[in-house]
């Protein structure tokens, strides 16, 4: 039976004024207080060696922790925090047990309360999540099967000029293909860079993007004279639906890394804010470790494409069965004496049309499907978005 917890140092007083008065056996006293012989003897002792205040009610941890993590080893998680202050518990676990296999590295939680106790830990905010959403895209199972591009906002330098970073990353093995900041998001410089990035790893199967320019536009098909000049590389685009981030999300959440790194604050210029990208590019690509990679680095996961960009740009090749119109200067074919617009993307371009009904074909530019034909009314109906 334990002290009465109301009056616990009265009934420990009262216990020993007992024990002095030597009116009581030991075996008597504890029966008549409601306490165990040891807890009884225990007392006693404490009282001889410290006087009353040995009565005190002390804590029950343990002196000694078998499991606590040695100093060596949290002085050098500190230092590779304060050396690289945006990586996490986890990015910090996989790097040093890569470098330090020998050791018995703590556990991610455990080097995140470490860093919470020192003050080297912010707290983040919470934010509600989108449930992901899938879509046919094409399958991501090695590298250079689906490339991701997109422009990373926009923020204005020290010389008060707007920066708008390109960006363009490997889906499977998350490497950051270039990282280049431009004065405006415009074809030309895009086409270059992306040109660049192909001519130095080869072509990927596909590219994805989202809805706006240079990789989009209004057109038939949603074809922008970017996706036109990829379609003929062999490469498909690929469109996000409208405000679904999420579904380019392995891009995005490189993005919230860059801007964390290389944004808040911007550089003095944009060649100041050039070489901040080019460091954060080889960081990123070589030292940082991925979770979505099991600890492995982006590097350690790519490698080139065999398809190598051509010196010359091929033309597209159609289905025996289709019949081929070129379109003409003011963006429409000819088609039995009557014409159709199509689009002012495509003048020059080839385009395919497939039987689909008495008086209906289906028009084609490579693998994208633009819309319909209708001989009835003269019009060409523009294709229908797959629900998302």
């Amino acid at each position: 039976m334990p002290w009465n917890e109301t009056c616990a140092m009265q009934e420990k007083n009262a216990f020993i004024d007992a024990w002095l008065s030597r009116e009581f056996t030991m075996s008597g006293l504890c029966e008549r207080f409601g306490v165990s012989r040891p807890t009884g003897y225990a007392m006693v002792r404490r009282f001889e060696e410290e006087g009353r205040l040995g009565l005190e009610r002390r804590s029950s941890a343990p002196h000694v922790h078998p499991n606590a993590t040695a100093a060596e080893l949290m002085e050098r998680v500190v230092m590779l925090k304060r050396r690289y202050p945006r990586w996490g518990p986890v990015t910090l676990r996989e790097y040093l047990r890569r470098e330090g296999p020998e050791c018995a590295w703590p556990a991610a939680s455990t080097i995140g309360a470490m860093l919470a106790n020192r003050g080297l830990v912010a707290p983040r905010r919470r934010r509600l999540r989108t449930p992901p959403y899938g879509q046919p895209f094409a399958a991501v199972k090695a590298a250079n099967d689906v490339w991701s591009i997109d422009f990373k906002g926009n923020f204005v330098l020290g010389d008060t000029k707007v920066c708008y970073p390109l960006t363009i990353s490997d889906n499977y093995s998350r490497y950051l293909l270039c990282c280049q900041g431009m004065l405006e998001p415009r074809h030309s410089p895009v086409k270059a860079r992306l040109e660049r990035a192909f001519r130095e790893h080869g072509l990927p199967r596909a590219l994805r993007s989202d809805n706006g320019p240079p990789f989009a536009s209004v057109a038939l098909g949603g074809l922008s004279a970017l996706s036109i000049w990829c379609i003929k590389l062999g490469v498909l685009p690929e469109r996000i639906a409208p405000g679904k981030p999420q579904q380019n999300g392995r891009h995005e959440r490189m993005h919230r890394t860059l801007k964390a790194h290389v944004a808040t604050p911007p550089r003095a210029n944009l060649r100041a804010q050039q070489r901040a990208f080019e460091r954060f590019r080889q960081e990123y690509n070589e030292q940082r470790p991925h979770r979505s990679l099991n600890g492995q680095r982006p590097v350690d996961c790519y490698q080139a494409s065999p398809r190598a960009f051509p010196e010359r740009l091929p033309e597209l090749i159609y289905p025996a069965d289709y019949v081929l119109r070129r379109v003409r200067f003011n963006g429409s074919i000819k088609w039995n004496g009557s014409e159709f617009y199509v689009s002012k993307k495509l003048v020059g371009e080839c385009i395919g049309l497939s039987p689909l009904d008495y008086d209906q074909w289906q028009l084609h530019f490579g693998p994208i499907p633009l819309g319909m034909l209708d001989e009835r009314s003269i019009k060409v109906k523009r294709a229908k978005r797959p629900r998302v």
